[in-house]
């Protein structure tokens, strides 16, 4: 959802997400504006299971850092808290303990809720690519997945598909229908 129109400066963000009334909610600076991050049980669930995914593979490997729908980053100048993200700790030895982690995630995982409207979302993910990031967008009312990796074409998965994690979590494989349960 929303909360403000028209555009302000993520100067003014940093100052609003810190008033008393918005400390206990999650924010994100879309394209000059404040969204409230909100989403609802069966997507939550869906990223969850990502998330434990990627953590257990991650935890084999020790490649770095699993953050989940708490974990803000900066990207192309905005503020972004994807529902899953992965970050190197090639590219960031430690995680730093600060809202909006400095550097852009090396994947961002943005699972669909019914309140996510198309605008900012089509926003983060050009925001995304631009900042080298590999995206998987999970659509759970259509059970799919479209991955985007910068300077490839948008590939979009279905039930009997699996994803990977490229050069970014290599190794990685994930059955699409093991992402959608029920």
């Amino acid at each position: 959802m929303i909360v403000q129109a028209p555009p302000i400066t993520v100067e003014a963000f940093e100052e609003w997400i810190y008033l008393p009334e918005n400390v206990d909610r999650d924010w994100e600076y879309i394209g000059g504006e404040i969204v409230e991050v909100v989403s609802s049980s069966y997507p939550s669930m869906v990223a969850g299971l990502i998330l434990v995914e990627i953590g257990l593979f991650n935890k084999l490997h020790n490649l770095g850092w699993v953050t989940g729908a708490d974990g803000g980053y900066r990207v192309a100048g905005e503020r972004y808290i994807p529902d899953v993200a992965f970050i190197s700790k090639a590219r960031q030895p430690e995680l730093p303990n600060v809202s909006y982690n400095p550097l852009p995630p090396d994947l961002a995982v943005e699972v669909l809720s019914p309140t996510n409207q198309s605008e900012p979302m089509r926003i983060k993910i050009a925001n995304y690519l631009l900042d080298g990031v590999l995206v998987w967008l999970v659509d759970t009312a259509h059970q799919t997945v479209e991955v985007y990796t910068p300077g490839e074409r948008v590939r979009k998965l279905g039930m009997n598909d699996r994803l990977d994690g490229g050069s970014v979590l290599p190794g990685f494989s994930l059955a699409i229908k093991d992402v959608f349960p029920g």
